[in-house]
């Protein structure tokens, strides 16, 4: 046997050695994971740089972009607008839920997979009828329509959703108390903690509902749920062979920016950062899930400013200081991540509504 012969029998080893220890994958994704960490902007993202004591996730991406995330109405977007670029490719108007500029409902990226039979989830730390994961699953000319989204999620067919918001579903202004009727339509409802995976018949859908405004706030002891509920939600959806999509909303993120709060902010971005880990590690090992995570705007034009000395003339530039320019939104680039099968339709600048349509090029959905 020759030296050369020798040489290439070993590569070829190690080559089908790779592929059997990260398992199959395909140019085209079964399963796509959007994680949407609402009001992240730049800055916020390079926080976690700054404040985390490990490399934050954010540095395993390979493929990077850049959107602009303008309304149809406005310069400057709300999350509903957003997140209905989102999920349907369409500019709107702000506080749109899944509907154009003239109020015409429009299909969501989790509608269209639910029609060729592929599982569906949502999972957010605000309300689940609040307005981004709202525009996934919901159709409402304003984003204040709780009641009615509450509704519209009682009858479709998302398979796996975890949030806050139970008042939506059972104190409600019309009488209906959606409790009874989701347990008749055999869906796992929990109020007080998640479930385990083994509880959940692969065939059932599932349904966390907190009783709060919100999911508590990580400074206020939220613990891991936003964590735990992805995983359970990955977990439960991976069941199909078929594939599945899953939103998942880092919301409050954005609310430590509209509070001027950088201990709100960080907190909550770093918890997110956790998240995009999860998604990571499953996608790795999956080897046919597309991840990808950006926002729907930044929130408070947040900086990581140098600090200023007792002089008040001169800036310590070993110090961080959180800074802010505004409560409100902002209207700068928001940055794109893409991983695995797809990715690469990613990179570049282009409008917020190419997210729904790279996902949809991307899958063959």
């Amino acid at each position: 046997m020759t030296k050369y012969f020798k040489v290439c029998m070993f590569t070829c080893a190690l080559f089908f050695m790779s592929i059997s220890c990260t398992g199959p994958e395909s140019s085209q994704p079964k399963n796509i994971i959007l994680l949407i960490g609402d009001g992240m902007g730049l800055t916020q993202i390079s926080s976690s740089y700054y404040y985390s004591d490990a490399t934050p996730n954010f540095s395993r991406f390979k493929h990077i972009g850049l959107i602009n995330t303008s309304a149809s109405s406005h310069k400057i977007t709300d999350s509903a607008a957003g997140a209905t670029a989102f999920a349907s490719g369409k500019k709107s108007y702000n506080g749109a839920i899944g509907v154009n500029s003239d109020t015409v409902s429009i299909p969501t990226i989790l509608e269209i997979a639910e029609k060729i039979n592929l599982s569906t989830g949502v999972v957010a730390t605000s309300t689940i009828t609040h307005a981004t994961p709202a525009c996934f699953y919901a159709h409402a000319r304003s984003r204040g329509m709780y009641e009615e989204i509450a509704r519209q999620l009682t009858i479709s067919d998302v398979d796996f959703a975890a949030g806050a918001g139970l008042r939506h579903f059972t104190s409600r202004d019309d009488g209906a108390n959606y409790y009874d009727s989701l347990s008749a339509k055999d869906v796992i409802l929990d109020t007080t903690s998640l479930a385990a995976i083994e509880d959940i018949c692969a065939e059932c859908k599932y349904m966390y509902l907190d009783t709060g405004r919100a999911m508590p706030r990580m400074i206020d002891g939220r613990g891991d749920f936003l964590s735990d509920a992805t995983r359970l939600g990955i977990d439960h959806l991976s069941r199909d062979e078929d594939g599945f999509f899953l939103m998942v909303e880092g919301s409050q993120i954005d609310w430590g920016g509209h509070a001027n709060n950088e201990e709100y902010l960080t907190t909550e971005l770093l918890d997110f950062d956790k998240v995009i880990g999860l998604a990571l590690d499953f996608a790795e090992r999956d080897g046919n899930t597309l991840v990808v995570v950006t926002a729907d705007h930044e929130t408070g034009g947040y900086a990581l400013s140098s600090t200023p000395m007792d002089d008040g003339e001169w800036s310590d530039y070993n110090k961080v200081t959180g800074t802010f320019s505004t409560g409100g939104h902002t209207t700068t680039l928001i940055p794109v991540f893409a991983y695995g099968p797809g990715a690469d339709k990613f990179s570049g600048i282009y409008e917020n509504t190419e997210i729904f349509h790279k996902m949809l090029e991307a899958s063959g959905w």
